[in-house]
C-alpha cells in the first residue's frame, strides 16, 4: 500500500501526519514552538523552530507507525499563509518571519493603496491592500530595516521555507501566492506591474505551481534529517484554508467550511472567479486547478479562547488537569451553564486588528456591556457568541457576492466543542456537519500528494473517495432569534470605536 504524509506548519507548532492511500490516519505528532511578540501588535516567529519540528514530527510518525520511508508516495505542505521570510544569497534566514497575525503594517497597507490605488489591487490581486498580507511586510522591511532588506536573495511564505529546506527548490503554488498580494489571481502567475512597483523581480519569489504539481524532491542531506526516502516527492500543498478544505470535502460548488484555529475562517469554493468591491472577503486561488475561494477570515478565534484560559482561567486548568479532561472541555461546561446572550454582555474579537468585514489593524477587543453581575463563565460566553458573530459577519458579505452553501463543514480545534458547533448552526440558520476525520488541514496536504503521486486523477475525485461527513447540527429556530436579537446590538458596535482605535494606536507605548 502506498502511503502520503501531510505537514501543516502552523502558528503554534507543526503537525506531520501520515495516512493510507484510502485517508485513514496512520500517525500524528505535532511539535510545538514559541511565538514572539517583541512590540504591541508583533508577531514573530524563528523559521529554524518549524525546521525542528519538521524533522522531530516527521521522524516521530515514522517511527511510530513501522512504514517503510520507501512506501510513502509523497508528502504535501500546508500552513500558516501571509509569513515573511527572507534569505540571503546562501539561502540563510535574515531576521525572525513576521507572521500572519502580526499588525505593525497598517501604514504600508495605506502606502499600497497610494501606489497602486485600491481598484487597481482588488482587479490584480483581488484584494484591498491587507496590513496581514506579505507585500505589506516587504514594504515594512524596505522602510524600517534597509540594512536587512539590502541582503535579502529570495523570499518564501513559512511552508514554502520548509520546501527549501526539504527539496532545494525555491517554489510555491497558488493558494498560498494569493495571500501574498504580489499575485495576479486570474492568470494564476507574479503580476509584473505589483513587483515592478515594490521594486521586486520573479527571481526573488518561487516559482508557482498549482497544488498537487510536484515541485521537488527530497534532498539526500533532508533525508538524512527527517527519516524519509531520498527523491520522495513534494507536492505543492496549499496555504491552510485550502488545505483545510481539500481535508473537508470543500472543492465544488456550493459547499464550505468553517474553521476555528488560531484565526477563524469562513470559506466557500467558486469554480467562477467572485469579487468582493469592497474587499471586505479575500478570493484566492484554490486548490482544484483553474478554480477559486472565498473567504471571510476573523484574526482571534481560537486565540480568544486560549487568552482568555491562559489569562483568567489558571484555576480551571488546574481544575482540568485533576479531572483528566481538556482544559477548554472544561471552559465549555462553565458556558453552557450561562444563557444565550451571556448575561448581556458582548464581546468584539480583535485582539489582532480585523480582517472581515473590518479591514482594521487598530481594532482590539472589547467586552461591551459588563457589569457586578458577571463570573467567568459569562467571559467564556461571550467570547464564544463574539467569534460566532464574527464570522456570520463573513457569511453575510459571501451571501451579497452570491456565493452561498448547501454544506457547512466544521474543523480546527475549536470545531472539537459540541457547544460552539451547535453555537454556529443556530448562528448561521444552517446545519454544520463533521468531517468523519477532524485532520483538515495535514490530511488535504496527504491528499494533494497522492494526486501528484498519480493515486487519484484529480482534487475532486480524491476528495469523493476519501471525505466523508460525520456528526451534524441542526439550527433550533427560537435560538437562532435569540442569537439574532445580540447579533443586531454587535454589529452596531464596531462603526462608532473606529476612530477611537486609530487614536489609540498613535498613543505612545
Amino acid at each position: 500500500m502506498n502511503y502520503a504524509i501531510g505537514i501543516d506548519v502552523g502558528t503554534s507548532g507543526t503537525k506531520s501526519a501520515l495516512y493510507s492511500r484510502d485517508g485513514r490516519l496512520i500517525a500524528s505528532h505535532t511539535a510545538e514552538y514559541p511565538l514572539s511578540q517583541p512590540q504591541n501588535g508583533y508577531a514573530e516567529q524563528d523559521p529554524a523552530d518549524w525546521w525542528e519540528a519538521v524533522t522531530a514530527s516527521l521522524r516521530a510518525i515514522l517511527g511510530e507507525s513501522g512504514v517503510s520511508a520507501q512506501e510513502v508516495a509523497g508528502l504535501g505542505l500546508s500552513g500558516q499563509m501571509h509569513g515573511l521570510v527572507l534569505l540571503d544569497k546562501e539561502g540563510e534566514v535574515l531576521r525572525p518571519a513576521i507572521l500572519w497575525c502580526d499588525s505593525r503594517t497598517g501604514a504600508e497597507a495605506e502606502e499600497l493603496t497610494r501606489r497602486f490605488t485600491r481598484e487597481k489591487l482588488i482587479a490584480i490581486t483581488a484584494n484591498p491592500a491587507i496590513a496581514s498580507f506579505t507585500a505589506a511586510k516587504i514594504l515594512w522591511v524596505q522602510k524600517h530595516e534597509p540594512e536587512i532588506w539590502a541582503k535579502v536573495r529570495k523570499i518564501l511564505l513559512p511552508k514554502d521555507y520548509i520546501r527549501y529546506r526539504l527539496t532545494g527548490e525555491f517554489a510555491t503554488e497558488v493558494s498560498d501566492a494569493s495571500g501574498m498580494q504580489l499575485l495576479d489571481i486570474a492568470g494564476r502567475c507574479w503580476s509584473p506591474e505589483i513587483l515592478e512597483g515594490l521594486s521586486l523581480t520573479e527571481g526573488m519569489l518561487g516559482k508557482v505551481y498549482e497544488s498537487a504539481e510536484i515541485t521537488g524532491r527530497v534532498t539526500s542531506e533532508a533525508a538524512a534529517q527527517t527519516g524519509l526516502a531520498e527523491g520522495t516527492l513534494v507536492a505543492g500543498g496549499a496555504g491552510d484554508n485550502a488545505a483545510a478544505a481539500v481535508g473537508t470535502g470543500v472543492v465544488e460548488d456550493g459547499r464550505a467550511f468553517t474553521t476555528i484555529g488560531t484565526s477563524g475562517v469562513l470559506f466557500a469554493h467558486t469554480s467562477q472567479m467572485k469579487l468582493d468591491p469592497q474587499g471586505r472577503v479575500h478570493t484566492f486561488c484554490c486548490a482544484v486547478p483553474g478554480e477559486w475561494h472565498v473567504m471571510g477570515v476573523t484574526q482571534a478565534a481560537g486565540l480568544s479562547m486560549k487568552w482568555l484560559r491562559d489569562t483568567l482561567c489558571t484555576e480551571e486548568t488546574v481544575q482540568a488537569e485533576q479531572e483528566g479532561i481538556d482544559s477548554y472541555a472544561l471552559l465549555d461546561r462553565l458556558a453552557a451553564d450561562v444563557p444565550i446572550g451571556a448575561g448581556k454582555l458582548l464581546y468584539l474579537p480583535y485582539l489582532m486588528g480585523e480582517r472581515t468585514p473590518h479591514l482594521d489593524p487598530n481594532a482590539r477587543g472589547v467586552f461591551f456591556g459588563l457589569s457586578a453581575i458577571h463570573e467567568k463563565k459569562h467571559l467564556i460566553r461571550a467570547v464564544l457568541e463574539g467569534v460566532s458573530y464574527s464570522l456570520r459577519d463573513c457569511a453575510g458579505v459571501l451571501a451579497e457576492m452570491g456565493v452561498t452553501s448547501s454544506r457547512m463543514m466544521a474543523c480546527g480545534g475549536g470545531a472539537k466543542s459540541p457547544l460552539w458547533r451547535q453555537m454556529l448552526a443556530d448562528v448561521y440558520h444552517c446545519p454544520v456537519q463533521m468531517p468523519e476525520s477532524n485532520e483538515g488541514a495535514s490530511l488535504g496536504a496527504a491528499i494533494l500528494a497522492l494526486v501528484a503521486a498519480g493515486e487519484y486523477s484529480g482534487v475532486q475525485e480524491a476528495c469523493r473517495a476519501i471525505v466523508n461527513p460525520s456528526q451534524e447540527c441542526c439550527p433550533d429556530e427560537s435560538r437562532s432569534a435569540a442569537y439574532d436579537a445580540v447579533y443586531e446590538i454587535y454589529r452596531g458596535l464596531y462603526p462608532p470605536l473606529a476612530e477611537s482605535y486609530r487614536k489609540l494606536a498613535g498613543l505612545g507605548e
